[in-house]
């Protein structure tokens, strides 16, 4: 199964932000510079967060990342103004 996945970050380090990006990159699209749209398994999220993880620095205070899923129906009521649409490449099945 598939899961839709908006993934942000605010990390103050520029070399390990380049990172995550990079990382991210590999797994979604990104609609801004620290937002990613994953479309997922369930397999490749563990792998993605595991990934991510490991770049994190335990010890800064203001570094974060979040992860939120969107059931099927979120994912339909999405509105995009502006000039990059919100393209759903499937088949998916979004629970």
């Amino acid at each position: 199964m598939m899961h839709f996945i908006l993934v942000t970050y605010d990390i103050e380090n520029d070399r390990r932000r380049t990172k995550i990006h990079k990382i991210l990159s590999n797994f979604g699209s990104s609609v801004q510079y620290s937002v990613f749209e994953c479309f997922i398994s369930e397999e490749d999220f563990g792998e993605l967060r595991k990934k991510l993880k490991k770049q994190m620095d335990p010890n800064h205070p203001d570094d974060s990342i979040r992860y939120y899923t969107l059931c099927r129906s979120c994912v339909e009521k999405v509105l995009v103004e502006g000039n990059r649409d919100f393209n759903i490449e499937g088949p998916f099945i979004i629970a």
